[in-house]
């Protein structure tokens, strides 16, 4: 996204986010830490990026599917694991939404802006027709509403931003290379393509279009 980004607007302020940030180089882009499961990062650092000024963009292009102790998506409700849930809430839900927390009162007041979470089609519920997986849709679910009720309060402040939730698509990336065998050679993007299919439905949103949740080709996907 930081790379897309750069390409379409050469010149502007970047900045990435990370847990590690001298495991990530952009040039023209300044690196700083912050962590999901950290508020306090999270705070210093739209601090640390209010300073230079309030950002047009803010993109939370975060998740977990299969978890840091391999535990993956269930198939069954036998498989609920507390633990397991609760850490795919902190990171798929709660974590982005303490950026938004931190970050929506730092956008501009009189111009457009947009805060973008990355979600996924499956937190979908009226989609849902296979079941399974059913911490990563209930956390992506729960994103969704979350980032619906931050649109609401933003419009209060900040009528000409918004906030959403975008779908992009199956990315051949580590997160979904266990889940790959079923998709059509075209609908695997890689991240270069998912990038650009995301800034371009971001670049297209109208006011009406905060608080929901899209594709990566744009469509709308009903909660």
């Amino acid at each position: 996204m930081l790379a897309e980004l750069r390409r379409r607007h050469d010149g502007i302020m970047l900045y990435g986010l990370a847990r590690a940030p001298d495991r990530v180089a952009h040039a023209g882009c300044q690196i700083l830490f912050a962590d999901l499961e950290d508020e306090g990062s999270i705070a210093r650092a739209a601090q640390r990026v209010a300073s230079e000024g309030p950002p047009d963009l803010v993109l939370v292009a975060t998740g977990a599917l299969t978890l840091d102790d391999g535990t993956g998506p269930e198939k069954s409700l036998r498989a609920l694991d507390a633990s397991a849930m609760a850490r795919s809430y902190a990171v798929n839900a709660i974590g982005p939404a303490l950026v938004a927390k931190h970050f929506l009162p730092i956008l501009p007041r009189d111009r457009r802006a947009v805060f973008a979470a990355i979600s996924a089609r499956v937190g979908s519920i009226s989609d849902n027709r296979l079941g399974g997986w059913h911490s990563y849709r209930a956390s992506k679910a729960a994103l969704n509403m979350l980032v619906r009720g931050a649109a609401i309060e933003l419009a209060r402040t900040h009528p000409r931003a918004l906030a959403v939730t975008l779908h992009p698509g199956t990315v051949d990336t580590g997160l979904s290379a266990p889940f790959q065998r079923a998709v059509a050679p075209e609908k695997l993007f890689s991240p270069a393509q998912s990038a650009g299919h995301l800034l371009d439905v971001i670049e297209g949103l109208g006011p009406e279009d905060s608080g929901h949740c899209f594709a990566w080709d744009g469509a709308r996907i009903p909660f």
